[in-house]
């Protein structure tokens, strides 16, 4: 367990990489994914930060007493990256090298947790992870936010696993805060489907026939558009693009929290899934975001005149969002993943999807929802996901890693956003004693200047958010239009009557 100062944080770190030990390898290896292959392939860094809150301080010995007893437990967590950066090497693991304690002077940072935290993690962002060891780090930051009394920043290399995995691991590690005995409540989900009713053997043969042929026409049309993307087809330059550079820039992390209820509550008046609800909504915060920027100068006057809707309509931005390949949904028990030949195999069995957004200033904010609903809709009645996979795993098989990054880099590069969503516990968790107060997972690496994560912790939703601060200045004004979206978009439904009906229908099933 290492103790620095926090002026000297990133030397030692960087100094500590540099510190190479010998290690007493086995045979054993095992290939990596081709989404893996993919994160660390060579000009390739894609890192994972997931930032834990508690609430109440965190005693480093006990986090490093249980990394002790269990990390070799975990193959993945306890292997190297071979030179080779295809297959996973098992090794001896020294626990101290990974934990980081910063020395830290609460009478110099003050009332200013948040800001010592996001600098903190900011920073951490520029420093690489050392591959001659297992790729991944814990840094225990014992400073008060308004969130939180302590905040653990656990870094690790996105080739390690995807957010299905690294939720599993989390929630293996932990228990009920209401009974400390008691593994978590793994939420179950499962896939939606629409089943016809009263209908003929010939029209659901006809019904088969035409879904069968739209899937078809939407997979092609989906891996043309794909395809242009990779070649030419760039989105519109906005103050939310990025470039090349932004993958290689230090990133700024922050989130908020808001209500699961209040999504839920949309979710079900509107009748569609809390995937429809968050993109709805982050499509109304870009827009808000977009929009407010741009005023109109009173030449006579010299005001200022705010313009209703200055977004051009031929605007083009989209987002890649991550798209969960196993046949099993959610988060599942660490051990069903770890099994050989398991259907939801831990690892980044992910692949991505280019997901138009409706940016426009709409005086309805449920226009949002509906454009949200329809686009989803049109998605899930595509097969890009699982063809693109295959497509990726030939091009690496025959091209290799560095022609297959390259290509994947063309997609993010010409894209504006990128967007994960991740469920969690259905109740509070704690680790050996320490109740959890949020999770916050984020990425950094990638070419966009903007990365969206929601996670879902008990009665809450966190919205996560990773900029690059030399094109987003103010996430935090990001995260305000977030809030301020879900806001309104409850508040037009309240106007409408339907929320006080569906809240009141809740309470009478209750009963």
């Amino acid at each position: 367990m290492r103790q620095i100062g926090i002026r000297e944080t990133k030397t030692n770190i960087e100094d500590t990489h540099r510190r190479r030990s010998k290690r007493r390898m086995t045979k054993e290896e095992e290939p990596l994914s081709p989404m893996a292959r993919m994160f660390q392939s060579y000009g390739t860094d894609y890192c994972t930060i997931i930032i834990i809150g508690f609430k109440t301080k965190i005693n480093p010995h006990v986090i490093l007493d249980d990394l002790k007893q269990n990390v070799y437990k975990h193959p993945r967590i306890s292997s190297k990256l071979a030179d080779d950066g295809a297959t996973w090497i098992k090794t001896e693991i020294n626990v101290e090298d990974h934990v980081f304690v910063p020395h830290i002077d609460l009478d110099e940072i003050g009332d200013y947790g948040e800001n010592f935290v996001e600098d903190y993690v900011s920073r951490l962002t520029t420093i690489p992870l050392d591959r001659s060891r297992p790729l991944w780090d814990i840094h225990i930051l014992n400073v008060k936010t308004s969130d939180a009394e302590a905040v653990a920043v656990i870094r690790s290399h996105h080739s390690l696993g995807d957010g299905m995995s690294r939720m599993s691991l989390i929630m293996a590690c932990t228990r009920k805060t209401s009974d400390p005995k008691a593994c978590p409540t793994i939420p179950i989900l499962k896939r939606r489907e629409k089943v016809s009713q009263n209908k003929s053997w010939f029209l659901r043969s006809m019904v088969a026939i035409c879904s069968t042929v739209r899937l078809i026409w939407n997979t092609i049309v989906d891996l043309l558009l794909l395809l242009a993307t990779v070649l030419f087809l760039k989105d519109t330059k906005t103050s939310l693009k990025g470039g090349a550079d932004a993958e290689s820039n230090r990133k700024i992390l922050c989130h908020r929290i808001v209500s699961l209820d209040d999504i839920r509550l949309i979710k079900d008046v509107m009748d569609m899934t809390i995937n429809d609800v968050l993109i709805g909504v982050t499509q109304a915060a870009l827009s808000r975001y977009l929009n407010k920027p741009h005023d109109k100068v009173n030449v006579d006057g010299g005001t200022l005149t705010p313009l209703l809707n200055n977004i051009p309509s031929s605007i083009r931005v989209r987002a890649g969002v991550l798209v969960n390949l196993r046949s099993k949904v959610g988060i599942q028990p660490l051990a069903d993943m770890m099994a050989k030949d398991s259907e939801c195999r831990w690892g980044n069995h992910i692949n991505i999807v280019v997901l138009p957004l409706s940016i426009a200033l709409k005086t309805d904010p449920l226009i949002y929802l509906s454009k949200a609903q329809s686009t989803m809709d049109r998605k899930k009645n595509s097969l890009q996901a699982p063809v693109l996979y295959s497509i990726m795993r030939f091009i690496l098989k025959i091209f290799g890693g560095k022609i297959g990054a390259a290509l994947f880099k063309r997609l993010l590069l010409n894209t504006t956003a990128f967007f994960s969503n991740v469920n969690g516990p259905t109740e509070e968790i704690s680790f050996h004693g320490h109740p959890i107060a949020y999770i916050a997972p984020s990425v950094y690496g990638h070419s966009q200047a903007l990365m969206i994560h929601f996670q879902s912790y008990a009665e809450k939703m966190v919205i996560s958010i990773a900029v690059d601060p030399t094109i987003i200045s103010d996430p935090h004004k990001l995260c305000d239009e977030m809030e301020e979206s879900l806001k309104s978009m409850k508040a037009a439904l309240l106007e409408r009557g339907l929320l006080i009906n569906k809240q009141v229908s809740v309470r009478v099933n209750n009963m």
